[in-house]
């Protein structure tokens, strides 16, 4: 019968021990990655260290058409002295840069040699008023 009550006691122990939290335990906050909010604070997202080194955008056009909608043409640039394949998306946002749900499809481009080309997008509704275009390496 002692025996039984020490094994009991014992299974308690480690039980409990499992549901304590001590200094530190428990919630936490979520980890900063730093880079890994680019999307919400910049126009534009080169996803990726190669994309990164081998691509510009530069030059975008921003305007609203008559029913409200946003247009955007923008270009971009391939830095490489080679051909290369990215694939361009835009995300649609509102004023306080929140995503409006309206988001491209991503397409495939093509760049030769240094090449420059312009691409265009436009926001399927009226509520986007600013945007973030990404690029990321072609699969």
């Amino acid at each position: 019968m002692k025996a039984l009550f020490v094994s009991a006691l014992a299974a308690s122990a480690i039980y409990l021990s499992g549901c304590a939290s001590g200094p530190g335990e428990g919630a936490r906050s979520p980890a900063v990655v730093p880079g890994a909010d680019l999307e919400n604070k910049s126009e534009y997202a080169l996803m990726g260290p190669r994309v990164q080194r081998s691509i510009d955008i530069s030059n975008t056009q921003k305007r609203f058409l008559a029913d409200g909608r946003l247009e955007l043409i923008t270009n971009i640039r391939n830095r490489e002295n080679r051909r290369i394949e990215v694939q361009v998306s835009c995300v649609f946002k509102d004023e306080r840069n929140f995503a409006t749900g309206d988001e491209t499809p991503w397409q495939t481009l093509i760049l030769t040699e240094n090449a420059q080309e312009a691409v265009n997008f436009t926001s399927m509704n009226d509520r986007a008023k600013n945007f973030t275009i990404r690029v990321r390496e072609s699969h």
